[in-house]
């Protein structure tokens, strides 16, 4: 199978299992903390198992070869995961994803101060346009929750995109290795504040399909397929997220956004879209 298209596979089926991730937060029905804890338990143990069959006998070795781009790695994915869970129960799912689709505007930006790519005109006039959107939709907060939410979601966005930059910056680092490190910070982080006792069995299948598939299965495709294509191209298909979460927590948990919110997402979206359809005829990366 050519790179390209090994690349775009990964990369769509991350965005498929991401877009469960409101669903499941719905499902669970557990404050974030609680949240946190339980899905890093359920990640953790996933990715630590497909990292061990990776590796077998030589797993602590592949650890301490982490060095220190594994130890950012893992503290982004750390600052990601939280705020992630933070902005889905402060705020609507359509809210989180429409932030989200900034993440191609965010992640050039950060490229460009990292690594020195360049930034068009392009691109500045559809960041831009989209930071418009956002602010019109954080006009149309129903609460000072959707507010920060809002902001919790824009910094799981710049988050997720230092990652891929970082990946990019890494292209040896094993993200099997990294993103389980991940989930078990997360979880070691969580305990002093989650609720004590057990969760209902209906929350914790949430958290586990959660943990197992959106946090550790998506996050891992994700980063994988991004160095086999254009960022734009990534970007591009990670728009399936944005319109499936809210589509998919609407038709199961009736969470309708409003006609503000939909206009300001709309104002996102074309922006992101105007940006990004030039840039999948590049070639891969």
């Amino acid at each position: 199978m050519a790179s390209r298209t090994y690349g775009i596979i990964l990369v769509t089926l991350s965005a498929l299992f991401w877009s469960t991730a409101g669903p499941f937060v719905r499902m669970a029905n557990l404050e974030s903390w609680t949240l946190i804890g339980w899905r890093s338990l359920f990640a953790f143990l996933t990715l630590a198992g497909v990292a061990a069959y990776q590796h077998r006998t030589r797993l602590p070795i592949a650890v301490l070869d982490m060095g220190s781009a594994g130890i950012v790695a893992v503290a982004i994915s750390v600052l990601s995961t939280i705020a992630y869970i933070f902005a889905l129960n402060l705020t609507t799912v359509a809210n989180v994803m429409i932030v989200y689709a900034t993440l191609p505007f965010i992640a050039a930006l950060i490229s460009y101060v990292w690594i020195e790519e360049r930034v068009t005109l392009r691109l500045l006039g559809a960041g831009l346009a989209a930071l418009t959107g956002i602010f019109i939709m954080a006009g149309a907060a129903a609460t000072a929750h959707d507010v920060v939410g809002i902001f919790w979601a824009f910094v799981m966005t710049a988050t997720f995109a230092a990652q891929i930059v970082h990946t990019k910056v890494h292209p040896k680092l094993d993200l099997n290795v990294a993103m389980a490190l991940a989930a078990g910070a997360c979880g070691l982080i969580a305990i002093p504040f989650m609720e004590p006792g057990l969760p209902s069995p209906e929350s914790l299948l949430a958290c586990a399909l959660y943990g197992g598939l959106t946090s550790g299965f998506a996050y891992v495709l994700a980063l994988n397929g991004g160095r086999y294509i254009a960022a734009g191209e990534a970007g591009f298909i990670q728009m399936l997220d944005v319109v499936l979460g809210p589509l998919l927590v609407w038709i199961f948990f009736g969470e309708q956004p409003g006609v503000t919110v939909l206009a300001g997402g709309a104002i996102v979206l074309i922006a992101v879209f105007w940006y990004l359809v030039p840039t999948v005829r590049m070639p891969a990366a």
